[in-house]
């Protein structure tokens, strides 16, 4: 087995050191960048302001949402002393970091569907909920939401790009290290690494055995005719491992 990992750049050394530790071979290249939205202009009435709950779509929502409190970017006085949830461990871990507790969608279920799960989430009439994500994320957790009477709105912090990569250069790189399987935290990273394989060189990737995070990403991965597919069920370094058999 040798290992792509693709995540954005700084995201990947948690599976780094479990691979160095089992002594699987593996390469890092991030197929996923992500860089700060525009400031909210000073008029605009923030998104965390006189909210009820706040959800967390990821690390990167953490961590983008938290420097716009450091740069006094916003026009709210930063955090505010409410539930917050987190769709997977690694977003609850970066909430950890900034002294904020949690409430996570169960291990078993680590996406929107199992977030849903959660009772404190099920009677939620009137309540003000502000989703924290990246520009053009899915709509499924706003729509439940809103269907159980919340006010949903959201602050998007982020946006997401491919980073700049000659397709044919880097898939022979990979083929040429004996890539056999690779990992894919979400459906943005599975569409770069479907848009950089070059048609003369699908049947490498097709070859492969891939690890995605969800239901929606696995059915993603066979649309394009991808059969070789475990479902992770989560994007965290555990489900990954387990996923591997590792």
């Amino acid at each position: 087995m040798k290992v792509l990992l693709t995540r954005p750049e700084g995201r990947n050394q948690s599976m780094v050191d479990a691979l160095n530790e089992r002594g699987i071979e593996h390469c890092v290249t991030p197929l996923l960048c992500v860089e700060a939205t525009p400031a909210l202009p000073p008029e605009t009435s923030h998104p965390l302001a006189n909210v009820d709950m706040v959800v967390c779509i990821s690390a990167n929502a953490v961590s983008f949402a938290d420097d716009t409190f450091k740069a006094n970017d916003a026009n709210v006085k930063g955090w505010p002393k409410v539930p917050y949830f987190a769709v997977g461990h690694a977003t609850w871990e970066a909430l950890q970091q900034i002294d904020i507790d949690a409430l996570e969608a169960p291990d078993d279920c680590q996406q929107t569907e199992g977030l849903l799960t959660l009772p404190t989430l099920q009677h939620i009439q009137g309540k003000k909920i502000t989703i924290i994500r990246g520009v053009g994320g899915r709509e499924a957790l706003a729509e439940q939401l809103t269907s159980r009477g919340a006010q949903v709105r959201y602050w998007e912090v982020y946006q997401r790009a491919c980073p700049p990569l000659d397709g044919t250069i880097i898939t022979q790189q990979w083929i040429d290290l004996g890539i056999d399987t690779v990992v894919v935290t979400s459906g943005e990273v599975l569409d770069n690494l479907i848009n950089l394989v070059p048609k003369e060189l699908f049947a490498w990737l097709r070859s492969c055995h891939i690890i995605v995070p969800s239901n929606r990403v696995e059915a993603q991965a066979h649309a394009f005719g991808i059969t070789q597919v475990t479902n992770a069920n989560a994007a965290n370094s555990k489900a990954v491992l387990n996923a591997l058999k590792l």
